[in-house]
């Protein structure tokens, strides 16, 4: 069960109209994902890509919930360092379960912190905020040697040090990194020097791709949700394409193959992911940083963009609407009528505000949603429709899996590799040079 429904009907025609494609167009390129998802089988049959097989796992579980209890133990704080992928998959899964990123801090409970950029003020003023005796820090990186990441570490370690927590600083901490058997690997030198309980990361699983593996599932099971439900959702988009499905019958393909045909003949080099619900707008980032370093290579790929609903119906859809067609819209909506407060029935007869007598604060963002897919379709502009019955564990797990795939197969159209970062590399180097001549 895909736990989501895909609408692509607005962004085909054949009157020629600018920001669409033909239905010929379209299936050309929905022909061509079929070596892709012939290659996601290999994969799979191989165990080479373990993404795959990540739907399906449940013996790691268990190592993570044992790891979360242990580092929440007696904590206050939490603090996770990590940037990238390593962060965003958590931000998005802690957004499903309610928990306050960027606001006040839970009343009850621990209050999490993410440190996915490096700013020397905001570290400070963390620290300067922290009771360090109960305060806790879950550090990722699949390499161990993110600068920015090793950087936060050990300012958290000699603020510890300079406490005279030093006694007891492996209770402190957890890390998750990838195996490393020399001096490769910075975060695991530290955690070796200090005592300190390292998971493995795994060496196959990118960190844009890491989010169904412990590196998300750690994080999410201290924010209370359920993992195996995550997993369980994740294995719905991929389950037709393991099956030999037809391309038009694998909804990652179809999505795929959209995006290809209107960047080649539309000129569509733009995917905005719009989605409905506060509770999505780190997934619209996670997204962002999934298609950008996945496919933007060699001159090729697409600028990925995040909006969010209602909000941006002030902000960017004048642009969408009125500026050039060159952006598809992805909506994520779902069925929010009839939900939150209800606007009291005695503003019935107010001549500004009695339309809202009577109707809940979920009818307001369904009308909000439908209308604004409808003047988008109006205008001409290409329109995704992805829409989910219910937000929680298992459709987010479906929306996870149904974006990797559809990025994974989108790189097998652009003839790019969806996996590597070389660019990106490439500025980290450069980086420590600078340092060394200082």
């Amino acid at each position: 069960m895909h736990r989501y429904t895909q609408d692509i009907s607005s962004c085909l025609a054949d009157d020629g109209r600018a920001g669409v494609i033909s239905a010929g167009q379209f299936e050309s390129a929905l022909t061509a994902t079929s070596g892709a998802l012939e290659q996601i089988r290999k994969w799979h049959g191989t165990g080479t890509l373990p993404l795959l097989h990540l739907p399906h796992r449940r013996d790691d579980i268990e190592a993570c919930r044992s790891a979360a209890e242990l580092l929440m133990r007696g904590a206050r704080d939490i603090v996770l360092f990590g940037t990238g992928g390593s962060s965003l998959g958590a931000q998005s899964l802690a957004q499903l379960a309610g928990i306050q990123i960027e606001g006040p801090p839970a009343e009850s409970g621990p209050r999490f912190h993410f440190l996915d950029n490096l700013d020397p003020r905001t570290i400070e003023h963390l620290f300067r905020s922290l009771d360090l005796k109960t305060a806790r820090f879950l550090v990722i990186s699949k390499s161990g040697n993110t600068p920015e990441t090793v950087a936060q570490m050990i300012c958290a370690l000699e603020a510890l040090k300079a406490e005279g927590l030093d006694w007891n600083i492996e209770h402190h901490f957890l890390a998750l990194s990838e195996p490393d058997d020399g001096d490769g690997n910075a975060v695991r030198r530290l955690c070796a020097m200090h005592g300190i309980p390292v998971l493995d990361h795994d060496r196959d699983i990118g960190g844009r791709y890491s989010v169904l593996s412990n590196v998300g599932l750690l994080p999410g099971i201290m924010f209370g949700l359920q993992p195996d439900a995550l997993r369980l959702g994740a294995a719905g988009p991929l389950a037709p394409i393991l099956e030999g499905a037809p391309p038009e019958d694998c909804a990652p393909a179809v999505g795929a193959a959209l995006q290809f045909a209107l960047a080649q003949h539309a000129g569509v080099a733009t995917s905005v992911l719009m989605p409905y619900s506060d509770r999505l707008r780190f997934f619209a980032r996670w997204f962002v940083q999934l298609v950008s370093e996945s496919l933007g290579k060699d001159g090729k790929g697409l600028t990925a963009l995040a909006a969010a609903g209602p909000v941006d119906q002030h902000s960017q859809l004048q642009l969408f609407l009125d500026g050039p067609a060159d952006k598809l819209l992805t909506i994520v909506t779902s069925n929010v009528a009839g939900t939150g407060t209800r606007i009291a029935s005695a503003y019935a007869k107010d001549p500004l505000v009695g339309y809202l007598a009577d109707r809940t604060i979920g009818d307001l963002v369904d009308c909000q949603q439908r209308a604004t897919i409808e003047v988008l379709v109006r205008r001409g502009r290409p329109v995704r429709v992805i829409h989910i019955d219910a937000l929680d564990e298992q459709s987010l797990g479906a929306l996870k899996m149904h974006f990797m795939l559809e990025t994974i197969i989108m790189g097998h159209l652009f003839g790019v590799d969806p996996f590597d970062q070389p660019a990106v590399e490439e500025g980290k180097v450069l980086t420590k040079d600078y340092l060394s001549t200082m």
